[in-house]
């Protein structure tokens, strides 16, 4: 029997033997690996999303690199942790601004570094990859996303909406003939949209989200208190006293940064009240582009959204006074997902299976 398989092997050479050795695996009752991969490709963060695991990756879109060699040091977490603490050599960049690409080849390093980690390297077949862009987006933007991605190693690429994904995330059936208002707030967009029949009916998408909201706490605390921080000092600030509506009971925290007059460091308490203050302008406009799409819909579905509710999803949903704010602006019940930070990626993945069942009972 040996002998009979060594002269069967000798006849093949080169691509033919690898061909004999798949034909032999099949034929076993074998069946390739093939996976497929869900992507919140974030201003903030990427999420990544394989079938039948969940989300297996969350890092910051953060990458690091060398400008004298062009080489990358460091991506996700450990590029992020680099944030305003480099040498002049070295540079720690948001290769995504505002939903979309702005720097093409570290955009696609940083998603086949991603892709890697989540798979590890031993990948039997190109992964089907199902990525989600925000609802406003260009033609052109969406082209370099699937590019990216192709480049990044997919066989295929599906393109989709943010607000659809956090929507099938959040457990809607988006598929049913009623109207569903989804507000999806990121790091650098905010996508709203009123859906029924798996599609948007209306949809706006603004370039005001997370990364606006610490925006508004550096420039707050440059003007009031003259006194410079950074991103992610603006960062703690919004997640632990954060807020856009007044709350039952103040809450402070001490903060650090440079004097602007005096040059040295200075430390100063801030309260929950100032960062109300701070983060009125950039969450009014979120509240007038969810004022303005409800304007736009037509009325039997503006029904359904009076009866079902607003839903929040994204990372900028977390913001305490949110849900608030927006109920005492349009007069309508608003909730939060129960996972807003991966509601996307999750969407994202169960879109790419619900293609691949479609594509299996083709």
């Amino acid at each position: 029997m040996r002998f009979y398989v060594q002269l069967e092997m000798e006849k093949f050479t080169g691509n033919d033997f690898h061909k004999y050795e798949l034909q032999k695996v099949k034929g076993a009752g074998f069946k390739m690996m093939s996976t497929d991969i869900g992507i919140d490709l974030g201003t903030a963060s990427i999420l990544v999303y394989i079938k039948g695991k969940g989300v297996v990756l969350k890092e910051p879109s953060v990458v690091a690199f060398d400008r004298d060699t062009n080489k990358i040091k460091a991506i996700g977490e450990e590029a992020r942790l680099m944030l305003g603490r480099t040498p002049g050599n070295i540079v720690a960049v948001r290769p995504l601004r505002q939903g979309v690409i702005s720097d093409y080849q570290v955009t696609e390093k940083m998603i086949k570094y991603f892709i890697q980690k989540a798979l590890g390297k031993k990948t039997f077949r190109k992964p089907r990859i199902s990525v989600c862009v925000p609802s406003g987006v260009t033609e052109v933007e969406k082209k370099a996303v699937e590019d990216a991605t192709y480049q990044a190693g997919a066989r295929e690429v599906a393109i989709i909406e943010e607000p659809i994904a956090a929507a099938i995330g959040a457990g809607i059936d988006i598929a049913r003939p009623c109207g569903n208002m989804i507000v999806d707030i990121g790091g650098g967009t905010a996508d709203i949209a009123v859906i029924s029949l798996g599609g948007s009916v209306v949809s706006t998408s603004i370039k005001i989200a997370g990364d606006d909201f610490d925006e508004a706490i550096v420039r707050y605390m440059r003007k009031k208190h003259n006194l410079l921080i950074g991103e992610r000092t603006a960062e703690d600030i919004k997640i632990k006293i954060g807020t856009c509506f007044p709350l039952a009971q103040n809450e402070t925290m001490d903060v650090r940064g440079r004097n602007l007059v005096t040059g040295l460091p200075k430390t100063v308490t801030v309260s929950s009240e100032e960062t109300e203050e701070a983060l009125r302008e950039p969450t009014l406009q979120i509240v007038e582009a969810v004022h303005s799409v409800l304007e736009k819909t037509p009325p039997e579905l503006a029904a359904d959204v009076a009866d079902r509710g607003i839903v929040l999803t994204g990372g900028g949903a977390l913001l305490r006074g949110l849900e608030e704010l927006i109920e005492d602006r349009t007069g309508i019940n608003t909730m939060t997902a129960d996972e807003p930070m991966t509601c996307v990626a999750i969407g994202t993945g169960k879109y790419v299976e619900f293609l691949s069942g479609k594509r299996d009972e083709d």
